[in-house]
């Protein structure tokens, strides 16, 4: 019976923090709202405890704040914040796949390993490069998300996939007030995943490269524009 229990205050656990988490990135819960957590067992009917333990995970993930007074809320990034996630995740993306295609010969074993892999990765960048293309957000966050998660498998390494994880959750929680106000949404929204995939799975070191480089270069682009004020401030858009 306690063994039982435990699973399932664990995944009660892990659907609350999923669906904080999608509030979140679907930006319906905001920065500077504050919120406790006997609200959140509230509004889902459940108990205090998973609900504290969901509200911790998420604050270690970085997207939440807690006071100890007030309770919890969505962390607000800055520009700056975004600007240095996207350098972030360039150097490491960069040296994951410096280290495949690195001309030791390596690169066609590795993605050979992973071709099984690679056709789930497919689907994903399909889908995700289609709602990019639509400006449909709600759909594009989750492909994108696990596109992302799926090529991890390639890398090998757990550590690095979490940490880049970790970095496009913030990077969306950035992101999409801003882009909900942005009538021409679909100028920010990179959707070259399908080339992505195609370039690994023609073993094409600089072709790969090349779309990495276009991807890094059209975040900082959009963080340009929003240092700029070329874009309505969360809060203030249509």
């Amino acid at each position: 019976m306690g063994a039982s229990g435990g699973v399932t205050r664990s995944t009660l656990r892990q659907q609350i923090a999923d669906a904080l988490r999608d509030e979140v990135l679907a930006g319906r819960l905001q920065p500077r709202v504050e919120f406790t957590v006997k609200q959140i067992a509230e509004q889902y009917g459940v108990s205090a405890t998973p609900v504290r333990e969901a509200l911790f995970d998420l604050s270690a993930q970085g997207l939440l704040e807690s006071d100890q007074h007030r309770g919890f809320r969505v962390r607000e990034f800055s520009v700056a914040d975004y600007r240095s996630m996207v350098e972030a995740r360039a150097l490491v993306i960069d040296g994951v796949f410096r280290g495949i295609f690195d001309g030791t010969g390596s690169a066609p074993a590795v993605i050979g390993a992973h071709r099984a892999a690679l056709v789930s990765v497919r689907r994903r960048a399909e889908e995700a490069a289609r709602a990019a293309r639509c400006g449909d957000l709600d759909i594009l966050i989750g492909y994108d998300l696990r596109f992302w998660r799926e090529l991890g498998a390639v890398v090998g390494n757990v550590y690095i996939t979490d940490f880049l994880q970790r970095l496009r959750m913030q990077a969306w929680a950035f992101a999409v007030p801003y882009l909900r106000g942005d009538a021409d949404v679909t100028d920010w929204l990179w959707n070259g995943h399908q080339e992505l995939v195609e370039a690994i799975e023609a073993v094409d070191g600089p072709a790969v490269r090349a779309v990495l480089d276009a991807y890094y270069a059209h975040g900082l682009n959009w963080a340009d524009r929003l240092a700029a004020g070329n874009l309505p401030h969360p809060g203030h858009g249509g």
